[in-house]
């Protein structure tokens, strides 16, 4: 009489439940460090964008022969500008930004304007800064040790 086998047996479960929560071991921390990667990138889009907005509102009030303090207008919005280049305030270089108020927060002091990541870890750790000190202004490299 052929007995036939239905189902797996208890060790064959035990192995195949191991050989999951090894594979799960190994991967999880891969995916654990995900989100202060977005939020790092993230941060380095923001940078890319206000070096454009920059050097596109200097080409701009260079192009239409502005003096070099004289406001420019980016679709429809007036930017301030100082030597040629947007102010570091919300009527400067924030004016030519369209950021998610909810994903990135600035704040001004003097001739920096700082950008950072509002969900971050630390906000100190994930940031860069816009200085118009300097000619052209120095747009420093993302700091995202807290991101």
């Amino acid at each position: 009489m052929k007995r036939h086998s239905r189902g797996f047996t208890l060790i064959e479960l035990i192995v195949v439940i191991l050989i999951l929560g090894i594979l799960a071991a190994i991967a999880a921390p891969k995916f654990i460090d995900v989100t202060s990667q977005a939020r790092a990138a993230s941060l380095n889009g923001l940078r890319a964008a206000v070096s454009s907005a920059a050097t596109l509102t200097n080409a701009l009030q260079v192009a239409q022969n502005l003096a070099s303090n004289a406001s420019v207008t980016v679709e429809g919005n007036p930017v301030t500008m100082a030597s040629r280049y947007p102010t570091p305030n919300a009527a400067g270089i924030a004016a030519t930004l369209r950021t998610d108020t909810g994903v990135f927060t600035s704040s001004f002091a003097g001739n920096v304007a700082t950008f950072q990541v509002t969900t971050a870890s630390t906000l100190a750790g994930c940031q860069f800064t816009y200085d118009t000190g300097t000619t052209p202004p120095t747009i420093a490299a993302s700091t995202t040790t807290g991101c």
